[in-house]
């Protein structure tokens, strides 16, 4: 059982370490682009500086999308690797009670899979509504 939270612990730090790490890349270059081209006009700064107001909250809004779908995912598989798994030793221990608890199983899958939907819903009206 530790060695299990040890991986999940590490999962989940490998996770964050591709989320975080890749943030630099996002930055917004106001100054740089100005200071090496000198004529430009004020109006057309001003623009650049709105899209790039535009390209930086996009790309929060992709960041945040593949961190709620990821965690959602994860949180979900573990969910239902240990659902399975108890579900097959209690079969196993209680073999006349088959039915009803892989009945009990699948209606626990399908509360965990509805989540991970939700999550989806959600990721979707942050790409698209937002």
């Amino acid at each position: 059982m530790k060695t299990m939270k040890k991986n999940i612990f590490a999962l989940l730090i490998a996770l964050v370490a591709l989320l975080v790490l890749p943030m630099p890349a996002f930055a917004a270059e106001t100054g740089a682009a100005a200071d090496d081209q000198g004529t430009q006009t004020a109006t057309v700064e001003v623009a650049e500086e709105e899209e790039s107001g535009e390209d930086s909250v996009t790309s929060m809004k992709a960041i945040a999308s593949a961190f709620a779908i990821g965690v959602a995912a994860v949180a979900g598989c573990i969910g239902m690797a240990m659902v399975s798994s108890k579900a097959v030793e209690s079969i196993a221990r209680q073999p006349e009670a088959e039915g009803k608890i892989r009945t009990t199983l699948m209606l626990g899958l399908v509360f965990i899979e509805t989540a991970i939907i939700y999550a989806l819903l959600a990721v979707i009206l942050i790409i698209f509504v937002l």
